[in-house]
């Protein structure tokens, strides 16, 4: 399944005026990324992926909608995997990006490569 484009679209639009945010093919989606660190994605699973604080992640879970990412069969700390229809409510969407890119920020700058 590739990832969802409106919800990508979305995503662009919700971060269009942060600076430093770029995308980049990740993984079979679309990722955001501030300053190199990965933020937000459109999953190719559907939905989004969304960094958070680890010690945040639990408390965010729903066990149904929200749930850890699962990478080869590890999980993720610090990154939760949105269903779409989680994120298809008004504003949530909104909500997971502005979570996603301020974690983010909040992290150092990866040095860019050459």
């Amino acid at each position: 399944m590739a990832y969802d484009r409106d919800l990508a679209e979305l995503v662009r639009e919700l971060t269009a005026g942060e600076e430093g945010v770029t995308e980049r093919p990740m993984f079979g989606g679309l990722a955001f990324l501030v300053g190199g660190n990965m933020a937000v994605a459109a999953s190719r699973q559907g939905g989004l992926l969304v960094r958070t604080d680890p010690r945040d992640a639990a408390e965010l879970e729903d066990g149904d909608r929200v749930r850890p990412m699962v990478m080869g069969g590890r999980e993720m700390h610090g990154w939760l995997h949105v269903d779409a229809d989680a994120a298809d409510e008004a504003g949530d969407v909104g909500r997971w990006v502005a979570r996603g890119v301020s974690y983010a920020r909040s992290l150092p700058a990866k040095k860019r490569r050459r």
